[in-house]
């Protein structure tokens, strides 16, 4: 690489803090960095153009949970884990909301809606509903869980839908950008289309191997989610989600986000079109995956699904198709840890980054602290 001594200067010499990752947790760890260390020289490192992952191409659901994963966390966790889970989640989405501010977010209360294919897991639900809502009472002081009539007009759906009062939805892009321009505002460096192939830890500094240069940091902070398995040994596998938008539909009648078979499958309506994703349940290992892409079994039936649930008798096209690579592993809670004297990460965000990852982020960079 033909980099300047003006550029080598500026950019990559007398780093105290090197953050991996551009998306949401990278870019919330910088700025609660800056405001621990004001006089740090902080970079970040992002191997894409825009970030990658699953920052720039998730659903933009501000949700924390439909009542089936809820319940189905409870098949794995404890009333007490799951209880910190939705906590933690409910308090990374208000702190994203005050962060960055509703309208540069176009924040939207618009609910959530789960819906059912099978009889007998909706009367689960049902049944368990007030169970749920009392274990949660004390985070939102309020049912978060009521039954709603198909106002929708949902076809080969149960005529019934769980309704979560508390949910969103957002503008991912919008997000995204207004990240990147508070970051860029504290003169804190985004360096694209960098990659990061190896680290080497040294008595009071770390080697960065990238694809472009070697430079030296003080401290190294991995935020890559997904991909983290590429830099880290921790129980992290990625899992890739696909997702496809419609053309403007005229009169679109659906409103908010929705969720069916246990959150697998999620749609929304956004500036008169349908963005639906998922379907990974069809083939796990195919989608235990960090490449990006389609697959014919997925992507058909989310067109069956659209044609026959969502949008019945409403002609309909596909516009655009695309997938974001999430960080799943054995358990939902994220990995927030410091690995050795100068590296740190926070990673394995569930498929919940919009509504964990500002908080992920602030809890990396106060590790700093100790």
């Amino acid at each position: 690489m033909n980099l300047s001594y003006w550029e080598l200067k500026e950019w990559f010499s007398n780093i105290d803090f090197t953050i991996v990752g551009s998306g949401i947790v990278g870019l919330n760890c910088a700025l609660q960095l800056k405001t621990i260390h004001p006089k740090a020289k902080i970079i970040i490192l992002e191997k894409g153009m825009l970030p990658q992952g699953a920052s720039t191409k998730n659903a933009g659901f501000a949700c924390f949970g439909s009542l089936s994963e809820i319940l189905d966390d409870l098949q794995s966790h404890t009333q007490e884990e799951v209880f910190e889970l939705v906590k933690k989640r409910w308090e990374g989405l208000q702190l994203l909301r005050s962060n960055l501010g509703d309208k540069n977010i176009d924040f939207q209360p618009n609910k959530g809606f789960e819906l059912f294919k099978e009889e007998e897991i909706f009367e689960e639900c049902l049944q368990q509903k007030e169970v749920i809502n009392q274990l949660l009472h004390p985070i939102f002081n309020s049912a978060i869980f009521t039954i709603s009539d198909n106002k929708f007009a949902f076809q080969k759906v149960v005529p019934k839908y769980m309704v979560n009062n508390f949910e969103g939805q957002i503008d991912t892009g919008k997000m995204a950008a207004k990240l990147l321009q508070k970051v860029q505002q504290k003169g804190i460096k985004i360096i694209n289309n960098i990659v990061v192939e190896s680290f080497i830890e040294k008595e009071t500094e770390i080697h960065i191997k990238t694809n472009i240069l070697d430079f030296y940091t003080q401290n190294l902070l991995i935020a890559t989610n997904g991909f983290a398995s590429q830099l880290i040994n921790e129980n992290v596998q990625p899992a890739r989600a696909q997702v496809l938008i419609t053309k403007p539909i005229k009169n679109l009648h659906i409103k908010g986000t929705f969720h069916l078979d246990k959150g697998y499958f999620y749609f929304r309506n956004i500036h008169d079109r349908i963005l639906f994703g998922g379907g990974r349940n069809l083939d796990f290992t195919t989608e235990q995956t960090s490449e990006f892409g389609q697959t014919f079994i997925i992507q058909n039936e989310l067109e069956k699904m659209l044609q026959e649930i969502i949008l019945p008798n409403i002609p309909f096209e596909i516009e655009h198709r695309w997938s974001g690579i999430m960080g799943l592993g054995n358990q939902k809670n994220a990995i927030v840890k410091q690995l050795s004297n100068h590296v740190f990460c926070g990673v394995r965000l569930g498929g919940m980054g919009v509504a964990i990852g500002s908080l992920v982020g602030k809890e990396l960079a106060d590790l700093t602290k100790k």
